[in-house]
């Protein structure tokens, strides 16, 4: 099949990109002929999805090529997506994203994005997610039906990852440097924390993985989220995750089996629960193990790539 991808990126830490880019080479390994549209952006905040969905959409309009599909990323490529042509078009959501619009500029930009949002999602033959929160948020609020399909972790991308030595009590933030990402609230309190504290924002996914292995719990803050692929590194890592009980996180981490839940903006509550991880030897193995079977037995592209292929070909 010929296969065209939209996503805002195709790169970086955790998040759609590099599951996007994944997902292109493992259907390439099985035959389908897959292109990636690659989209500028002006490097401003708040300009940013406007800008990718404008020279995106120039793009696409110019574009005569015929797909038998078009999988887009992100509701800022639903309006890329609109233009091609393709027999079938897909667009999969990580995250609510009105919610997120609201977090990061304001109630009435994600009241006015929430008002176009059922629209924009109809542009789509086939709606998916990586989150069963997700499915669920957009059924009620929009009575929106989304196919479910979690986001593979691929135990490849781990072999050039060298052993390192552990490191006594360090502690370690993966993810963006953003305000949902939660990590003003870990930076309020890592003076206190019983250890050192990484914050691995902006360097090369193989470097920060680095850090991670050496790293004795992961953290992630989140005022929002989906399903974070930090996490699942961390599980496959055998990285004790310490995250906060919001959007999809909890269906990942089950609390004292396979991570430890913390309240959302409450920098009291996660210093507890760091100090008290990095303090419990048999703790954090136990937690570390639970989730590493968690991860293998759950999110395998053994199993879920053919979930990906009966989707272009249903």
């Amino acid at each position: 099949m010929k296969i065209l991808f939209i996503s805002p990126t195709y790169s970086g830490a955790g998040g759609i990109g590099p599951h996007a880019f994944r997902l292109s080479k493992k259907l390439s390994e099985e035959g389908h002929e897959i292109e990636l549209m690659n989209i500028p952006h002006l490097p401003i905040k708040k300009l940013k999805n406007l800008s990718f969905s404008f020279f995106g959409t120039l793009k696409a309009i110019t574009n005569n090529r015929k797909y038998d599909a078009v999988h887009a990323w992100n509701l800022p490529s639903a309006f890329i997506m609109k233009h091609i042509k393709a027999k079938k078009k897909i667009l999969s959501i990580h995250g609510i994203y009105s919610e997120q619009v609201a977090m990061l500029h304001s109630k009435l930009t994600g009241s006015i994005v929430t008002s176009k949002e059922s629209q924009v999602l109809d542009w789509a033959d086939i709606l998916t997610t990586d989150s069963k929160y997700v499915q669920s948020e957009y059924k009620k609020k929009l009575g929106k039906n989304f196919q479910y399909i979690p986001a593979p972790l691929d135990p490849k991308r781990f072999i050039n990852i060298p052993d390192v030595k552990k490191i006594e009590k360090q502690v370690v933030y993966v993810g963006r440097n953003s305000f949902e990402k939660g990590v003003d609230i870990l930076k309020k309190i890592d003076s206190k924390i019983d250890g050192d504290v990484k914050y691995c924002t902006s360097l090369p996914w193989p470097e920060a993985m680095k850090i991670l292995k050496a790293s004795q719990v992961f953290v992630l803050p989140s005022r929002v989220e989906s399903v974070p692929q930090s996490i699942l590194e961390a599980f496959f890592l055998k990285i004790p995750v310490i995250a906060t009980n919001v959007g999809g996180i909890p269906e990942l981490v089950t609390n004292n089996k396979t991570g430890i839940l913390v309240k959302p903006n409450d920098p009291e509550d996660l210093l507890d629960k760091i100090n008290y991880l990095l303090n419990d030897d048999e703790l954090r193995k136990t937690i570390a193990n639970n989730a590493y079977d968690f991860v293998l037995k759950n999110f395998s592209w053994e199993f879920l790539l053919g979930k990906y292929i009966e989707l272009y070909e249903s």
